[in-house]
């Protein structure tokens, strides 16, 4: 997995290339820790993530918690047919903004 991290002033944008596994995970949930308390609107561009596993959607579900507790705005952007049949076979469409990739 690789992580970029661009800023515009209170408006963060993550994105993410590759697989989420249990074993990266835990570096997307430091950065996420790391900036979103600077941050009213997160957005995750994962139109080059391949694949994330239950320890990515649970890093999802944080964010949009502690942005959804500060009145902040929770995206993802970019999902593919892969990426969105997970978020679809997890019941996440139901609660997280999310825009299909093209």
């Amino acid at each position: 997995m690789k992580l970029e991290k661009i800023t515009d002033g209170k408006k963060l944008v993550i994105k993410i290339e590759g697989e989420i596994t249990a074993v990266n995970a835990p570096e997307l949930n430091e950065l996420v820790d790391s900036v979103i308390d600077d941050t009213d609107n997160l957005i995750f561009d994962v139109s080059d993530m391949d694949y994330t596993s239950s320890a990515g959607l649970r890093v999802f579900l944080k964010a949009l918690q502690i942005m959804d507790e500060k009145d902040g705005y929770t995206e993802v952007v970019g999902a593919n047919d892969v990426v969105m049949e997970i978020f679809e076979e997890t019941g996440f469409v139901n609660f997280l903004n999310i825009a299909v990739g093209d």
